[in-house]
């Protein structure tokens, strides 16, 4: 399956260290990669149908100066739908005037729900497919603009439905939060004051936050499986969703709601 990368923190981040873990995973998952970071409310977002080991678009990626507060990074092992950019992970979505970012690990069986309006799948993966159903239940349930809490609520009815028909380990943003619901494997880390140095898990590359941080600063990651050795990464439940905002967990995650 892919490997998914969400940050979430509260101020504008470099996250170039955990994109570089995930890269180093794509030997394995190289049917395609993509990146999408929020810039107050714009968004870039890079994606290609090659391996981020080799794809040129990775490379200038990893030039960039990214510095954000939500990015959801996505390297591919397909299971439904071709190899072809169409089909490439992050999908983005407009809803409410703003960009909705979402990222999937799985298979889902038989997930076919009736598209209506506005939200309809440009590829033909079942990844995109449960997004659109994402966007357009949103829809449906808010006739404005909702608040996180009220987006939590709603999400927490919707997702066991495709998560009923496989695996649906995500990713969401709509750039003020990020939402990261697991069913088989997802762990997520907070980093916050004493920052310390890190290691990844596959690559031999250290950093020592605490010579980039303040003592404000949080960070909150959501990977696939851990990206570094050493630090603190909590595991989901099967069908558990965490929320995060500005670098802290608001639900979900051990003695939470």
């Amino acid at each position: 399956m892919c490997q998914l990368l969400g940050m979430n923190a509260n101020t504008p981040t470099d996250v170039m260290f955990s994109f570089t873990g995930l890269a180093t995973r794509a030997d394995e998952h190289k049917d395609g990669f993509g990146i999408a970071f929020f810039e107050d409310r714009g968004l870039r977002h890079f994606i290609d149908h090659q391996s981020a080991r080799v794809s040129p678009v990775a490379r200038l990626v990893r030039d960039y100066p990214i510095h954000s507060d939500i990015v959801i990074a996505h390297i591919r092992k397909a299971t439904q739908g071709r190899v072809a950019l169409e089909n490439s992970h992050p999908f983005v979505r407009e809803l409410w005037g703003r960009y909705w970012v979402f990222a999937h690990n799985g298979d889902l069986k038989g997930f076919e729900p009736r598209l209506h309006g506005a939200f309809r799948p440009v590829g033909d993966t079942d990844s995109e497919r449960a997004f659109c159903w994402l966007m357009q239940e949103l829809a449906k349930a808010h006739a404005g603009v909702p608040s996180v809490e009220e987006l939590s609520c709603t999400l927490r009815e919707l997702l066991p439905r495709p998560a009923a028909h496989g695996t649906f380990n995500m990713l969401l943003s709509n750039g003020v939060a990020l939402w990261a619901h697991g069913t088989t494997q997802l762990w997520s880390l907070q980093r916050r004051h004493p920052f310390g140095p890190a290691r990844l898990a596959d690559e031999d590359l250290s950093v020592d936050f605490a010579a980039l941080t303040t003592p404000r600063d949080r960070v909150a990651l959501v990977a696939t499986e851990p990206l570094t050795a050493g630090e603190d990464w909590q595991p989901f439940a099967p069908g558990e969703m965490r929320v995060f905002v500005g670098g802290d967990l608001v639900a979900g995650g051990p003695g939470r709601g």
